[in-house]
């Protein structure tokens, strides 16, 4: 492998913002504010808005939506359409 062609890959931890749950892992991102780890370790922190923690797919909290009622709206504004 060539050297310094590939970016370092690090231990990280990621904070998600929506749940206040951090999870330490490890990316090429890296951050200059840093945090001290349950293990006595300083890594660097990343922000994020959403993880699997808190998105709705992840948590089963996602919203159904009304896509019967969207259809009926969409076919009565459009029945005339194209007739003669």
């Amino acid at each position: 492998m060539k050297t310094n062609t590939h970016p370092k890959y690090e231990a990280v931890v990621f904070n998600d913002l929506a749940s206040g749950t951090k999870f330490l892992t490890r990316s090429t991102v890296g951050s200059s504010k840093t945090i001290e780890w349950e293990d006595g370790n300083t890594y660097p922190i990343i922000d994020v808005e959403i993880s699997s923690e808190s998105h709705p797919f992840y948590t089963g909290k996602q919203r159904i939506m009304d896509s019967a009622g969207r259809v009926e709206r969409f076919n009565a504004r459009f029945a005339g359409f194209g007739k003669k």
